[in-house]
């Protein structure tokens, strides 16, 4: 409904003087986010297209604050389960490949601390500048949560911009459990977040969230003549979107955020992640109860790994069950499940994020996972 009135009134929101109401609106939404993520109140951002536009433009703003124009010998980090876009993002934002570390992750899959620790001590001994970290707050193979409280005295310590990719795993904070699961974004530089995945939106909706808002915008800010007068920001709703990013052309996205928010609440939107959470868990359980079945990477937040092995068997041979196993389960036309690999082992992966996922579709998911197995 939301997205039938926006394209309807058809109106560009790259300018706050175009449509002074619809840009407070998207204001409005991102300082519920700030809110949601435990940023300050004045702290600023804008929504994007998803979390590669998102996780670009934070790149940007880190490169600007901290390299100013000479930024070749910058460094970025990560752990070695991040989100290919930000690879992607650092390429487009000049960087050569070898300036994106990525970090072998622990036995849970999360960023080692230590690790980071060395080895910017090594790239600094080495003439290089070490300027951002990028954490995952819900990886895509495994749902695994770096440990951003000590990950943010790293940086802090060290002069780094802090950036938690939370694309995935971000909204769970809005549940008791996630905040257990996930603290330390309160401490963040920069957060993305996708509002497509953790609050069931419409595809086409992401979000940055920048705790300094000046740092944004001087990141992105380029003047012309033909553009009318911009607004310089004071903490009020008047907004100019096309400073805080790389878009001038923007269409009106706030509207599918807000709408049903205001509509429901947040109440709604919290159950529902409780519910997948305690999904991903109730299908762990059925899982290790198959015979064969290994769980590879025990949920953290609603992502569980497993593959299916037998006794005598190579690697090549089991990576080649699971490929059959999960043809399988995906011909039944019923579920669809996903594989990647972990410490180059073929695994399998059921994320459950879905508003229309509820325990008859797991529990029909397990059945086909175990009736295809025993077939195996």
């Amino acid at each position: 409904v939301a997205d039938l009135i926006a394209a309807s009134i058809n109106r560009y929101v790259g300018v706050w003087i175009a449509a002074p109401l619809l840009a407070a609106i998207e204001v409005e939404v991102i300082q519920w986010f700030c809110a949601m993520m435990g940023l300050p109140p004045d702290s600023r951002g804008l929504l994007t297209t998803g979390g590669s536009m998102a996780n670009f433009t934070a790149l940007v703003t880190a490169r600007h604050q901290r390299l100013g124009e000479d930024f070749h010998d910058g460094v970025i980090y990560a752990s070695d389960q991040v989100h290919h876009s930000v690879l992607k993002a650092a390429v487009l934002a000049g960087f050569a490949r070898r300036r994106v570390v990525l970090l072998a992750s622990d036995a849970t899959w999360r960023l080692r601390p230590k690790a980071l620790q060395e080895r910017i001590a090594r790239d600094r001994a080495a003439g290089l500048r070490p300027f951002l970290l990028v954490a995952s707050a819900g990886t895509t193979n495994t749902g695994a949560v770096d440990p951003l409280p000590e990950l943010a005295g790293i940086c802090r310590k060290e002069g780094l911009w802090l950036h938690v990719d939370a694309a995935y795993g971000g909204f769970f904070r809005l549940t008791e459990e996630g905040r257990r699961v996930l603290p330390g974004t309160d401490k963040a530089d920069s957060i993305t977040l996708d509002p497509h995945k953790g609050l069931f939106l419409p595809y086409g909706t992401g979000a940055l969230l920048v705790r300094d808002g000046a740092a944004l915008r001087q990141a992105h800010s380029v003047s012309a003549d033909y553009m009318p007068a911009l607004q310089v920001d004071s903490g009020g709703q008047a907004y100019d979107f096309s400073e805080s990013g790389p878009e001038l052309s923007r269409g009106f996205r706030g509207l599918r955020v807000w709408l049903p928010i205001r509509l429901h609440g947040v109440g709604p939107f919290v159950r529902n992640l409780e519910e997948k959470l305690a999904l991903t868990r109730h299908a762990t359980e059925r899982l290790r109860r198959i015979e064969g079945i290994e769980v590879v990477a025990k949920p953290q937040l609603s992502v569980v790994a497993f593959r299916f092995v037998r006794e005598g068997l190579g690697d090549e041979e089991i990576d080649a069950l699971n490929e059959e196993l999960l043809a399988r389960v995906l011909a039944s036309g019923k579920v669809w499940l996903t594989s990647t690999r972990l410490n180059g082992r073929l695994v399998i992966r059921i994320c459950v994020l879905s508003f229309r996922t509820h325990r008859d579709r797991v529990d029909l998911c397990v059945d086909l996972i175990e009736r295809e197995a025993a077939r195996l």
